[in-house]
């Protein structure tokens, strides 16, 4: 099936067009209004510098319902000891900046371009990108960002410097998002690393059918 080539126009083709391996469309840019529109139809970017922009909708799908994150001994351990703080959306840029420094498994090299970057921290003003910090005397030792539309939120990538540190990160927003009723976070592809916190594998469909429940509610903008 031939990978669509996207215009100026900020659609996209529906899902089950995608490659076997989720691959969807070639092209486009990032602004807002397309990565808006990507996210609200099960969409997200993935490229490498110097490639074009390519989109994706895996199948199946990895999300992680808050209500069954996986506290292990660990992590407990971790959240009782006091050197730890946690914040949400003062350093977002930092924590991307951060992020663009962690590979993803079988890509060279960063997938967060100097573009996504901008791209990213643009929505973030918009209010839509959000990012979770975790602190140890005031430095910052971990975090995560994702975007929220609805009742879902969509992980993108974390990063840490210290042990445990992206993981507190992560309980502390579905802590958030526990509270805030929200339906799903979405992990995007199989990690092994999220799989031991509790993430599953759905059918696109379902995750789709998901999505288009989560997104009847009001989006929760601006900082957290």
């Amino acid at each position: 099936m031939p990978v669509h080539l996207l215009d100026n126009r900020p659609g996209f083709p529906d899902p089950s067009l995608a490659e076997s391996d989720g691959l969807l469309a070639v092209g486009g840019d990032l602004s807002a209004e397309r990565l808006l529109s990507a996210y609200a139809g099960g969409i997200f970017p993935w490229y490498s510098q110097g490639d074009p922009i390519l989109w994706w909708s895996p199948d199946p799908r990895m999300i992680l319902f808050p209500g069954k994150f996986r506290l292990s001994k660990s992590l407990r351990q971790s959240l009782r000891n006091k050197k730890y703080s946690v914040r949400f959306d003062t350093v977002f840029a930092e924590v991307i900046a951060q992020c663009s420094h962690v590979p993803r498994f079988g890509q060279g090299g960063t997938w967060i371009t100097e573009e996504m970057k901008s791209a990213y921290n643009w929505l973030h003003q918009l209010g839509y990108a959000h990012s979770v910090e975790t602190f140890v005397k005031g430095k910052l030792v971990g975090g995560l960002y994702g975007v929220s539309l609805g009742k879902a939120f969509f992980g993108e990538s974390m990063f840490h410097v210290e042990r445990d540190a992206s993981k507190i990160a992560l309980f502390y927003l579905v802590k958030k998002l526990t509270e805030w009723d929200f339906h799903f976070i979405d992990a995007q592809v199989e990690t092994g690393h999220l799989q031991r916190l509790g993430a599953e594998n759905i059918p696109r469909s379902r995750f789709l059918e998901m999505l288009e429940t989560a997104l009847r509610f009001p989006t929760k903008k601006n900082n957290w």
